[in-house]
């Protein structure tokens, strides 16, 4: 059983490596977009609150963010661990975090951090040639992340909790430096 957050700049690969590692320890691997498009699939009250917001093009506000993350970890699968994908984002969501674990009288075991090189991160953006993929727009994506990471990073750090991992390597190196950083076995 193990709880965990994945944090890594857009590019990083963490989504893919979410995925691996859920696999590998039997947990639901968690994302942000899961979370809020789950809320809406079930037609639940909050679902239907989120439908209206993103329906409108805005973003969902934390408290909203906080109530879909609660009703997620609710969830009969979460209850054995999970890996967060995407939240939290900022240090005021890192504390709902934690208030919504202290309610259920869970911690979090670990945060890993997939660091790759900005200039590596920009060229991999560039490489899937979407059409919101201009390097201007990649850039200014790293920026907001870095800005609002790293008091997280610092926070987790502070905790004891962070893990940082090399993610400028293939992905089954990747995969192989957080199983070892976490004690899983493959």
């Amino acid at each position: 059983m193990m709880r965990l957050i994945l944090l890594g700049a857009p590019g990083s690969g963490k989504g893919t490596q979410a995925v691996f590692l859920a696999e590998r320890i039997g947990v639901p691997s968690i994302s942000t977009g899961e979370m809020l498009r789950a809320a809406v699939a079930a037609g639940t009250e909050l679902g239907n609150k989120v439908r209206a917001i993103m329906a409108t093009g805005d973003l969902v506000d934390d408290d909203t963010m906080a109530e879909v993350v609660r009703e997620r970890l609710g969830q009969s699968d979460a209850a054995g661990g999970f890996i967060l994908d995407g939240y939290p984002r900022t240090l005021g969501q890192a504390d709902t975090l934690a208030a919504i674990l202290e309610g259920k009288d869970w911690s979090l075991d670990a945060v890993v951090h997939i660091e790759v090189p900005e200039e590596e991160l920009i060229q991999r953006a560039l490489a899937r040639q979407r059409a919101d993929d201009q390097e201007d727009v990649i850039r200014q994506r790293q920026r907001v992340y870095r800005q609002q990471t790293q008091p997280l990073i610092d926070h987790y750090e502070a905790q004891g909790l962070l893990c940082l991992i090399d993610g400028h390597q293939t992905i089954d190196d990747v995969a192989q430096s957080i199983a070892s950083a976490l004690g899983v076995s493959r």
